[in-house]
């Protein structure tokens, strides 16, 4: 029997719960014993749920049970899980997490602590939800060299970026729905900041190059600008907007970036709507594939979770995992990287047409009938550095600036 405690007994914790009970007999045969949740950490009580016999209230108890080959980790935040998912190592349990601040600012040390102790740190579950990445990355696409991640890692903002663009809501309309629906928190900064697709990108971006990337470093822009007005101009070039959080190799750097962009209808990602996910790969060898699925949610979430129980359980004595470096890598600046930028401007295009060509090239002046007082242009491709400079000479007049991705 392999026993496993659970830190944490909130949405997905339970879900870990739900799918041990529902799929047990499947998930033994897989990995060739029974798997047995004995304890459950939680600081409430759960007075008429069947788990309340294994709830217990002190992480010690986990500590010195000599039983416990696995603990699961999901309590979200920074503390107290380090210093709990840190001794777990240290004791020699294998620990599975869905906790993505955990990871992206402690993954290369707690990685180095289960090399060590031959055991795993295994973290499925903190960028995809559901969908599964780092396993592939760990495993099945070793043989390349990743040139480029992008994804649509946060189903909240997907959700409420889909709504915009078919519905023609407002971002406020579509983030009280979203509130209402159980998919953006009461204070959903994390979600419509970026930051939550932005610690995603950064452990992707660890992963793929072998040192530490902080996601701090990480330009990250998120949906709140976001207008109807945006929504209705990206219907006429026939594009759509996600929020993207993109890696890409740029020599020995990577450039990595969380934005709203523009994608016209073959970019990969362009059907990719409501609350799915979707992350783009290519690899030097393999070229291009495509990871879809329920980025978030209790049991896609768990799922993942399990996998990796199942993975530990499977490996107890053998490390698995790759490992990237503490050593900070430095990103390309974000001044360097090249792409088209579609501007809205208040003024006459007409009017305003030689002097912008003449800042910023061969313009391509897009207007909307509806929309008096206003238009809008694409640029040529140019660096964002040189983009900002010439942008700079018409601050009072330009409304919003969306990139433009492919």
């Amino acid at each position: 029997m392999i026993n496993v405690a659970v830190m944490g007994y909130g949405t997905v914790g339970s879900g870990v719960v739900e799918v041990v009970n529902t799929n047990g007999a499947r998930i033994n045969q897989r990995i060739g014993e029974e798997l047995n949740i004995k304890y459950v950490l939680d600081l409430r009580d759960f007075p008429g749920d069947p788990v309340q016999e294994k709830i217990i209230h002190d992480f010690e108890t986990i500590i010195n049970d000599d039983d416990v080959q696995i603990v699961v980790e999901v309590m979200g935040g920074i503390e107290p899980a380090y210093t709990f998912v840190k001794r777990c190592l240290q004791a020699g349990k294998s620990v599975a997490t869905s906790n993505k601040a955990l990871v992206a600012k402690h993954g290369a040390e707690l990685l180095s602590i289960a090399k060590d102790h031959n055991i795993n740190f295994l973290f499925e579950a903190s960028v995809g939800g559901g969908i599964p990445i780092i396993r592939p990355l760990n495993s099945s696409l070793t043989a390349d060299e990743i040139e480029e991640i992008t994804g649509i890692l946060n189903g909240t903002t997907n959700y409420m970026l889909t709504k915009m663009f078919y519905e023609g809501a407002d971002y406020n309309t579509v983030l009280k729905e979203a509130q209402a629906n159980g998919y953006a928190e009461r204070n959903p900064e994390a979600d419509v900041e970026g930051y939550d697709a932005c610690r995603k990108i950064a452990i992707l971006s660890s992963l793929i190059s072998g040192q530490q990337v902080d996601f701090e470093d990480i330009y990250c822009e998120g949906i709140t600008e976001i207008t109807v007005e945006d929504m209705k101009y990206a219907k006429a070039m026939g594009t759509t907007i996600k929020l993207l959080a993109s890696s890409k190799r740029v020599g020995d750097r990577l450039h990595a970036i969380v934005a709203p962009c523009m994608l016209y209808p073959e970019h990969p990602l362009y059907n990719v709507n409501d609350v799915f996910n979707a992350i783009f790969v290519h690899g030097n060898v393999l070229g291009d594939a495509m990871f879809y699925g329920s980025g978030a949610g209790k049991l896609p979430t768990a799922s993942a979770v399990v996998a990796d129980v199942v993975d530990a359980a499977k490996h107890l004595n053998r490390n698995i995992m790759t490992m990237w470096k503490q050593e900070k890598l430095t990103l390309e600046d974000k001044g360097d990287a090249k792409r088209r930028f579609f501007v809205r401007m208040k003024g006459d295009a007409e009017k305003e047409l030689s002097n912008l060509k003449y800042s910023f090239g061969d313009i391509e002046i897009i207007r909307i009938d509806e929309l008096e007082g206003e238009f809008g242009f694409i640029t040529p491709i140019m660096m964002e550095g040189d983009y900002a400079t010439r942008a700079n000479r018409y601050k009072e007049q330009i409304l919003h600036m969306i990139r433009i991705e492919g």
